[in-house]
């Protein structure tokens, strides 16, 4: 009989975290949520229920990150699914964006997905475990917005990180992948959502004319994660309501 495989998804007390662990919890996973927020987390945690972990974790802060899958690897047992899911975005003018606000965009969003993919790799190797990752990554990989510099910088940074990764993992079976949202209706997108003219503007450039839902990411996230997707390694799957393949407005 096979075992339960233990799926870790960072960010995950709300959005597309929480909904990226009901997903692959629905799949069979054993799931472990961590976020920084530790009293949110513990409250996705009890809600999600069958056994879900929920564990406070600063992902970008390195000492944090190892310690965590240190605790899980004790506690629940060695990660096969991770999914890096944690980001910040910090808005603000370009011009005045300090060295700390970009470093902390970078710290949580490249580093901390850096420092948890090595680190789930390298016990996957030592356990031989076929294992799958899936990093998020953003349409701002490809395209940018003035206003959030650092967190175009990190997505394009994690969309080449997969690739890389998946390069150097593929010969002991491990798959890693990435998914790029577009607008979705989270936390982060809740000051476009309360202000008519800025969603106007962003229905004007996503073609199927509505913002995405968390479910909606979460299930693109759960096919990466799972045996469906065997043959898929080194990608980043936009899932943007048509954005990207938009040249112009009209």
């Amino acid at each position: 009989m096979n075992e339960t495989p233990i799926a870790l998804i960072t960010g995950g007390a709300q959005g597309i975290g929480y909904a990226c662990g009901a997903a692959i919890a629905r799949d069979g996973a054993r799931v472990v949520l961590a976020d920084i927020n530790a009293e949110g987390v513990e409250a996705a945690a009890e809600k999600l229920g069958g056994g879900t972990v929920g564990l406070a974790c600063d992902m970008g802060d390195p000492a944090q990150t190892a310690a965590l899958f240190d605790r899980i690897e004790a506690e629940v047992g060695a990660v096969s699914i991770l999914v890096n899911n944690a980001g910040i975005a910090a808005p603000g003018d370009f011009l005045e964006t300090s060295l700390e606000q970009f470093q902390r965009v970078i710290d949580v969003n490249l580093t901390g997905t850096f420092l948890a993919v090595q680190r789930a790799a390298r016990a996957m190797v030592a356990r031989k475990i076929a294992g799958s990752i899936v990093n998020m990554s953003s349409i701002n990989a490809q395209v940018a917005i003035p206003s959030i510099a650092a967190y175009c910088a990190s997505k394009g940074g994690v969309m080449q990180l997969t690739k890389a990764a998946a390069l150097a993992l593929a010969p002991y079976d491990i798959r890693i992948n990435a998914v790029g949202p577009g607008s979705i209706d989270t936390e982060m997108m809740a000051g476009v959502n309360a202000n008519p003219d800025a969603m106007k503007t962003v229905l004007s450039r996503t073609p199927l004319k509505r913002v995405g839902t968390p479910e909606e990411i979460a299930e693109v996230v759960a096919f990466l994660a799972s045996a469906k997707a065997s043959y898929v390694t080194g990608e980043t799957i936009y899932v943007d309501g048509g954005r990207l393949a938009m040249n112009y407005t009209c």
